[in-house]
């Protein structure tokens, strides 16, 4: 995609965010990127986990490097015309200039936004003091500001995903992520439609909400009369497609049996 394509799309990306809700189908690869595209999804995300597990690799411990999942990034986004944002877990970096580098390359792969997440992929302290973090998000910021195409940057508070269901602790970080520059807040794991509400009136930004198998149960609907602007399903599909894939290998072994889906059109 040329610079002017790719600058079309990253604007078409950031008014999103301006026109109401929206669905961000997460893909973990050129295949998915496009089937998710041809269903009619308006913006694509990456997923970590969805990645690692492509790779063999446990999620949320580093063990998948920024040049790899730069990479994969790259390939999604090349696969349509849709505006791809990149999960780019904590940024990848020790210092807020590394991560402040990972942003650049994300524009220069052609991704329209990406996020960073304030975990640290250690178990034993898994989320970072909310100084640490908030340096860390306006390090991206600025880079993000720096490109020569819009990139939209979401800022993401762990807490609920590392079992500290500390709402007032995430609103205040979410709060200093948006004072820091952060595009988009989001608090993945947030139990319920109250904590929902809470998020999206404690902030003036646009909030992000995780949804999928183990979400509060909420439609779409639901969803957009709290206020909340996008929607994002994480590695829910990339776990839906894992899951269907054990569960045809186990009716071939434990049944010997061969009628576990529909064959797709085309395929022998």
């Amino acid at each position: 995609m040329g610079n002017v394509g790719h600058t079309d799309t990253a604007r078409r990306f950031t008014e999103l965010h301006d026109s109401g809700i929206f669905v961000l189908a997460n893909a973990w690869d050129a295949g998915t990127a496009r089937l998710l595209a041809d269903a009619g999804f308006a913006a694509l995300g990456t997923t970590s986990a969805g990645l690692a597990h492509t790779l063999g690799r446990p999620d949320g411990v580093n063990a998948v490097t920024r040049d790899e999942a730069l990479a994969s990034a790259a390939a999604i986004a090349a696969a349509t015309e849709l505006p791809v944002s990149a999960d780019l877990e904590s940024g990848f970096g020790r210092t807020p200039q590394e991560v402040a580098e990972t942003i650049r390359r994300a524009g220069a792969a052609g991704l329209a936004g990406g996020s960073v997440e304030d975990s640290t992929g250690d178990p034993h302290a898994p989320v970072r003091p909310l100084e640490e973090a908030v340096e860390r998000v306006a390090a991206a910021a600025e880079a993000a500001r720096s490109l020569d195409a819009p990139f939209v940057l979401t800022a993401r508070a762990e807490n609920y995903l590392y079992e500290r269901p500390d709402l007032d602790d995430t609103v205040r970080r979410l709060r200093a992520f948006e004072a820091a520059g952060a595009d988009v807040l989001f608090a993945p794991g947030l139990p319920d439609a109250d904590a929902v509400r809470t998020v999206v009136g404690a902030v003036s930004r646009p909030v992000n909400v995780l949804m999928g198998d183990a979400a509060p149960p909420l439609t779409l609907a639901d969803l957009a009369a709290l206020g909340v602007r996008r929607v994002s399903l994480g590695s829910a599909l990339s776990r839906t497609a894992i899951n269907a894939v054990r569960a045809a290998a186990r009716r071939v072994l434990d049944h010997g049996r061969f009628d576990f889906g529909e064959t797709p059109t085309g395929a022998s």
